[in-house]
Order: structure tokens, then C-alpha cells, then sequence
């Protein structure tokens, strides 16, 4: 499943090394058989943009967007747990999965930071899109506010979605987040909370004390209200 890998790697921070290789990931989507034409140019689309982009503006921009506030933080159980104690079980739950699977994660990596999950479903085999289909209700959310706030990441979560084979109103969902309010401004951040580490409930079974990429991924207050999975809007794809 590399095409989930070329994805993890595009919604990873834009690093001197992906952009070294984005003529070599173009290639790739450009020439792939495993690739039907919509995932195709969804691919390109994003990877045309940004390697028109200084380095350093692209670095900037994915820094402002994912670093600030909760509202489109690619840590999964952030839309679903918050601060809740139990996200603390879930990553330990999730950590273990990982384990079982070969992939080994350094202290610092959160094990529901999307790019490292995407990762870890493109080793499972026809097993893989079970698992991204598993989370579409928060791939959705992202999607929709991604594209509320004008950003070409969402065409990634788009592509999700599509190899999820799932369908989703994503045009009442915009409606909906439409009428949230930014926590990025800078008011909504002079509340954001100083510390960066955290220790989940039992995380003696993590053997580590897990840290946040930046302040901004931690905030005081409940989790952000998104699809409830119970009433997943996320239906399977019609069958043609």
C-alpha cells in the first residue's frame, strides 16, 4: 500500500528531505498503476502546489495551520478523546497494536499522530483501508475544515476518504463547521496552555512520558465536538 505511505509522508512536516524527493513522490503518483485518474490528480494537485512554494513559506504555512489550536491537529484522538483520561488507554491500546505490527516508535512520537498511523496501516496488508476507514469520521472533519480554511491539504484527506471507499456528505459538513469558532486567533491561543508534556493514564505501560509537537496541541477544556461515531455519517460507497 505505498500510495498511504506517499500520504503519510506529504502530511508530515514539510522537511528538507520531502521536499528534496518531491520530484521522485510526482513520479511515482504520475506513473502508478495501483492509482485510479480522481486519486491521481488529487496527488498532484497537492504536490504541484507546494513544490512551487519556498521551502521555508511551505515550513511556515504547515506550522501555522497544524501547530495552532486543536481544530485541525492531526493527532487522531484529539477529535475524540480531547483530555479526557481516556485517551491515555487508547494510545496505550494503540502503542501495543504498533508493537504487534513491527513498528517501533522513538519516545517523542505520538502514536495517534495521523502520518505514523497511515504509516502503520500501509503495513497491514487487505487489512488497510479497514483501518483508515475506521477513523473517516475524523478524516471528514479535518477535510471539511481543511477546506474551510482554504488549504490544499484537505485534497489528502479527500484521498483518504475515496481509498476508504467511503461516501460523505462533505458539503453539509462544511456547512456545519462553518459555524464554529477559530481557536487559531490570537485570543483563542492566549488560552492555549503553557505546558508541552503530558503523561496519559497508564502510561507506566508506554515504559514513557509522551510529548506534545508544540504548545499548541494542548488546550484547556472539553474535546471538539465532531461527527459522533455511534452516528457515523460515513456510509459505504454506492455500489455501481
Amino acid at each position: 500500500m505505498k500510495v498511504l505511505n506517499v500520504i503519510s509522508r506529504l502530511l508530515d512536516y514539510p522537511s528538507d528531505e520531502l521536499v528534496r524527493n518531491l520530484d521522485t513522490l510526482t513520479g511515482w503518483v504520475a506513473e502508478s498503476d495501483d492509482l485510479d485518474a480522481p486519486l491521481r490528480d488529487k496527488l498532484l494537485a497537492f504536490i504541484s502546489h507546494y513544490e512551487r512554494m519556498d521551502p521555508l513559506d511551505w515550513q511556515s504555512e504547515y506550522d501555522g495551520l497544524f501547530e495552532r489550536g486543536r481544530a485541525v491537529s492531526l493527532h487522531i484522538f484529539e477529535h475524540v478523546h480531547g483530555e479526557s483520561r481516556d485517551r491515555g488507554q487508547a494510545m496505550v491500546d494503540l502503542l501495543e497494536r504498533y508493537r504487534s505490527a513491527g513498528l517501533a516508535l522513538s519516545e517523542r512520537e505520538l502514536p495517534d499522530y495521523l502520518p505514523i498511523y497511515l504509516e502503520f496501516c500501509a503495513t497491514q496488508g487487505d487489512a488497510a483501508y479497514e483501518w483508515v476507514h475506521d477513523i473517516t469520521h475524523v478524516i471528514a472533519l479535518l477535510s471539511a475544515r481543511l477546506s474551510q480554511r482554504e488549504s490544499p491539504y484537505h485534497l489528502l484527506m479527500d484521498a483518504l476518504l475515496q481509498m476508504a471507499g467511503v461516501f460523505v456528505d462533505l458539503a453539509a459538513l462544511k456547512e456545519e463547521v462553518a459555524n464554529e469558532e477559530r481557536d487559531d486567533t490570537p485570543e483563542a491561543l492566549d488560552k492555549i496552555w503553557e505546558e508541552e508534556v503530558v503523561s496519559f493514564t497508564g502510561a507506566s505501560q508506554c515504559d514513557q512520558s509522551i510529548t506534545r509537537p508544540g504548545t499548541a496541541q494542548r488546550r484547556d477544556g472539553q474535546p471538539l465536538t465532531w461527527i459522533d461515531a455511534a452516528q457515523n455519517s460515513a456510509q459505504p460507497a454506492p455500489q455501481e
